[in-house]
């Protein structure tokens, strides 16, 4: 049996540079890239502002997310980019404590020096269980 993978890319989600997909489901697994906070045309959101470009990276997600039947409390793992841990740790937790439903999914928060897009400051990408 062969399985079918499917690339998700949402409606005014930012064009995707070289070849990848903002997320990709097969089997009922749902990969989602890194998301940023830029919009359709690549421009940051929320310059300076951890918690506002957090903000748009969870809807981000939730938008790959609903592309594949799914939603944010399906995220069973995370890993969360982050250019400066010690300065923006409380303004990103806060947002995905907020946004993610208990029991939270396995999460690992990286430090990087820079992200891909020139003032991004979190990138978060997930895997995710959508039944049906």
């Amino acid at each position: 049996m062969t399985s079918t993978v499917r690339a998700l890319i949402p409606a005014g989600h930012s064009k995707p540079i070289g070849r990848y997909s903002p997320g990709v489901s097969v089997d009922g697994l749902v990969f989602v890239s890194g998301q940023v906070a830029t919009d359709a045309d690549g421009a940051v959101l929320h310059p300076g502002d951890a918690a506002g470009q957090t903000e748009v990276v969870f809807e981000r997600l939730r938008q790959v997310l609903a592309e594949a039947g799914g939603i944010l409390a399906d995220l069973v793992s995370v890993i969360v980019y982050v250019v400066d841990v010690k300065r923006d740790f409380q303004a990103v937790s806060g947002v995905r404590n907020r946004v993610l439903a208990e029991p939270g999914p396995a999460s690992t928060l990286v430090e990087v020096s820079r992200l891909a897009e020139d003032g991004c400051l979190v990138e978060i990408s997930g895997v995710a269980v959508v039944q049906g």
